[in-house]
């Protein structure tokens, strides 16, 4: 089979990820058929707009759909306030007499960007997710979280934003350096190990095809992890319910090492790889978890050539990112721990010493 679909059931605002093992010739025709608009602005970058660009467009134009292009630099700057108003103020003199929608096409950066202009400009108007990275394809494409940084840091201005349609080409990983994809492969081993043993053992298994981005891998892998993140949004969009907080396993620390490193040293996949066997070593020391099965998790990670600990990190730095994070309350910090493969709890009954013992572990000055 050369392409899946699963459907994020949102009641009126439903949407499908359609997963493609190659080419764009069914997007011209779907969009065609949902009616979205007769004219797309597609955000991008440079490098996919030379990959890709074309093909996209061809296949939209087929379908009587008028394409434009704005370019953004593919780096965390293209978030700031000032790119999201110069991209508004382009799409503004774009948007004439023809109804106007937006395609995000390239990885979070313009995922994110593409939705909070979505989401607010002219109170909000239609937008499909292209995702051309393989962590944007199995995570930030899905759930409808967008939004842009401030001077005071990530994140801050934001809204739910649901696209209409993810459309994930698996094609276009080919082109990705080696690190990018282990950074999505982080992410999926994330689900495998939250939720579904049965992914988590295929990985073990596969290591070595995954790695050499064999197409029926790739199709099994991105559908799998698309699949558990469309159920978790679909029964908690707007994390009310605290069940999408299961998707932030290995984010706390992660996040943490991230910003301690000023995001330059680690990409999100290889910082989250790290979180991850932090916390599962948290749950083993705890008694939550069997040292097997922390073992698994420590050396699958290793086998997808993702780091499980980080040298040269200053660990007072990482310790305070740690504390400010938002989950960080009263002294205490919630967070997602594995009690067997493919099943996790959210607590607070950590004890901070061992939190502390447990980074300065992972973090080798």
């Amino acid at each position: 089979m050369s392409a899946k679909k699963i459907t994020v059931n949102l009641f009126e605002r439903s949407y499908p990820i359609i997963i493609q093992k190659n080419g764009f010739q069914q997007l011209g025709r779907l969009l065609k058929k949902m009616q979205l608009g007769n004219a797309a602005c597609i955000i991008t970058n440079s490098r996919v707009q030379a990959l890709y660009g074309k093909e996209l467009a061809l296949s939209l134009t087929r379908n009587g759909i008028a394409t434009s292009f704005i370019r953004i630099a593919d780096s965390e700057k293209s978030k700031s306030a000032k790119v999201y108003f110069d991209t508004v103020t382009k799409i503004s003199k774009i948007d004439t007499k023809k109804r106007l929608f937006l395609i995000a096409f390239g990885g979070g950066v313009a995922g994110d960007l593409c939705g909070f202009i979505a989401a607010t400009y002219k109170r909000g108007i239609n937008y499909i997710q292209v995702p051309t990275t393989l962590l944007a394809q199995v995570d930030s494409a899905i759930g409808g979280k967008t939004a842009i940084d401030l001077a005071s840091g990530k994140n801050l201005l934001g809204a739910f934003c649901q696209p209409r349609l993810v459309y994930s080409n698996l094609s276009l990983l080919q082109s990705l350096p080696k690190r990018q994809i282990r950074s999505g492969i982080a992410e999926i081993v994330k689900y495998g190990v939250i939720s579904d043993k049965k992914l988590f053992g295929y990985i073990e298994k596969n290591y070595k095809k995954i790695l050499k981005l064999d197409p029926n891998a790739l199709l099994y892998l991105v559908a799998s992890a698309s699949r558990i993140k469309a159920d978790v949004v679909s029964r908690d969009e707007r994390e009310t319910l605290g069940l999408r907080a299961v998707l932030n396993f290995g984010h706390t620390i992660g996040h943490a090492l991230e910003t301690a490193t000023k995001y330059n040293k680690l990409n999100h996949g290889e910082a989250v790889s790290i979180g991850m066997t932090a916390a599962a070593q948290i749950a083993r020391q705890m008694g939550l978890l069997k040292q097997e099965t922390f073992l698994r998790i420590e050396q699958l990670l290793k086998h997808m050539d993702l780091p499980v600990k980080t040298k040269n990190s200053n660990f007072r730095a990482v310790l305070k990112a740690f504390y400010r994070d938002k989950k960080f309350i009263r002294g205490k910090v919630r967070m997602v721990l594995p009690t067997r493969l493919g099943h996790v709890i959210v607590t607070e009954d950590i004890p901070l010493n061992l939190i502390k013992t447990v980074i300065k572990n992972r973090v080798v000055s």
